[in-house]
């Protein structure tokens, strides 16, 4: 494919991207479509293996998902919406594991358990209030909980080693939580869309510019090696991680108006030693230190990349200027614009808490992050971890009748009232509700297509849920989540 007229122009080659390119596929093999790339190849910002947690995002251990009412019950609608999403990732990956379009499940997902740990008799209680809520809905009632010491160290003996016997303490688990390898997935689909007729795949190549025509498409001005072209793309995809927002402001879009966006870095503290890795098989999950935001909640986890173990905790977080971790320092001067500069200045004044949050992060030596490390592993020594730096994180900055700006920490996807452009920003829980979000950016954009008896048919075949709400049908739940931890080699 050499034309430079296609239908789709996805832009960035990572998790995003490359779903909504299989999916379109899937749907309507004769849609011409240009994946393009600014790096030398795929997924390597924040899809890339090492630049995540690789938490398949369920809500089995996330604190941040729930959240508790004045009573002191715990309100667990936002853990169900994300759970069900996770579940649309699984059937949609169960499907290309099935179709033999993408390799063993071993190669990209692994069973690792999630776990809750807390420490203190404040946030013990929350953690049962949060189990008895929990185990109440058909979702989570496999999750386990319990106060007892050799339960726990059975579960986690790296973290209950010499730890202080006076302490409350608490502990949920579930057996059927993900390691999910996001850049593997995000590679092998684009390996599989570059066998394919009309599909091309354009590395090293930038977008500089956007502009919509009168006829309702977009010339999308690009280059590649020094050299520029111009696209001309019925619908553009802008799925460029931390890039999407500065792309986003150049389409010049009504609905892209006002938005902005805060970049914070991510940090872990990482260990290959096997005599330690051996030891721990879970993802552990802490609670966040008061006055801290919902993306710093520590974690120890089993992460397995290439078939190969380690163990990483964090995240900590830094404070750049970069939307890319290849960004460059003036992205963020570059993205104040007059429709976002009071959302943006309102949020600095108002989040005085995240800004002092940043700074601490920011002088800490790397004794300073062991000790934090040693909170949940007493017995960890420095010498054994190394720093690591993860992919950038561009939270969303928008506009707020009240405070005049609030910074989301979620991710949202952007749409225009005719359906040509759709752009994805945010961060967490991202990849792991990637084809949910996809799917989304399907119904707003190609709305008429997807209300046609052959896409709904193919949209059911390819998630079977398709049409029908998780959160409300527990029974199709079940269901499904036995057909997808049968296939993805995920069942206990």
């Amino acid at each position: 494919m050499t034309s430079n007229s296609v239908d789709v122009l996805l832009v960035g080659g990572g998790a995003m991207s490359t779903t909504l390119g299989v999916l379109l596929k899937q749907l309507d093999p004769s849609m011409t479509i240009l994946m393009v790339e600014r790096l030398g190849s795929i997924a390597k910002e924040s899809t890339d293996g090492w630049n995540n947690a690789g938490t398949g995002h369920a809500a089995y251990c996330e604190l941040n998902y729930t959240s508790e009412n004045d009573d002191g019950s715990v309100n667990i609608d936002k853990a169900v919406k994300i759970n069900a999403a996770f579940e649309i990732s699984l059937q949609f990956w169960s499907y290309l594991v099935k179709q033999g379009l993408m390799p063993a499940p071993q190669e990209f997902i692994h069973r690792v358990p999630h776990q809750s740990f807390v420490w203190g008799q404040r946030n013990v209680d929350m953690l049962k209030a949060r189990h008895a809520a929990m185990s109440a809905h058909p979702a989570f009632k496999e999750m386990q909980f319990t106060e007892d010491r050799e339960k726990m160290r059975e579960w986690m003996p790296l973290v209950m080693n010499n730890r202080n016997d006076s302490e409350p303490l608490a502990a949920t688990r579930i057996e059927h939580g993900a390691d999910v390898n996001f850049g593997a997935i995000a590679r092998n689909m684009s390996k599989h869309l570059e066998t394919l007729d009309n599909f091309e795949l354009s590395l090293n190549c930038e977008v500089k510019d956007l502009n919509k025509r009168s006829d309702g498409r977009w010339d999308v001005e690009i280059e590649q090696n020094g050299a520029r072209k111009t696209i001309d793309a019925k619908f553009v995809f802008l799925g460029a991680g931390g890039g999407a927002l500065p792309l986003l402001q150049k389409a010049e879009v009504q609905e892209g108006k006002g938005f902005g966006g805060f970049p914070v870095s991510g940090q872990w503290l990482v260990c290959e030693k096997p005599e330690l890795v051996e030891q721990h098989f879970a993802k552990v999950y802490g609670a966040a230190p008061i006055g801290a935001p919902p993306m710093s909640v520590p974690h120890l986890d089993t992460r397995i990349i290439d078939g190969k173990k380690a163990i990483l905790f964090g995240p900590f977080a830094g404070f750049t200027t970069k939307f890319l971790k290849t960004g460059s320092f003036f992205d963020l001067p570059k993205s104040v614009r007059f429709d976002n500069i009071k959302p943006m200045l309102s949020v600095g004044k108002n989040n005085m808490d995240l800004t002092r949050y940043l700074i601490s992060e920011v002088m800490q030596s790397h004794k300073d992050r062991c000790n934090s490390l040693r909170q949940f592993f007493p017995d960890a020594k420095d010498e054994d971890w190394e720093l690591a730096y993860a992919g950038q994180r561009v939270q969303i900055i928008k506009k707020d009748e009240k405070l005049g700006g609030k910074l989301e920490f979620g991710t949202e996807a952007i749409t225009t009232e005719d359906g040509s452009l759709a752009a994805l920003l945010g961060a967490s829980p991202g990849a792991s509700t990637t084809v949910n979000t996809m799917i989304g950016i399907l119904e707003r954009c190609f709305h008429e297509r997807v209300a046609s008896p052959e896409w709904q048919a193919k949209m059911k075949e390819m998630v079977p849920s398709y049409g029908e709400s998780l959160v409300e049908n527990t029974e199709l739940l079940l269901s499904i989540r036995a057909n997808t931890l049968e296939t993805l080699n995920l069942k206990p």
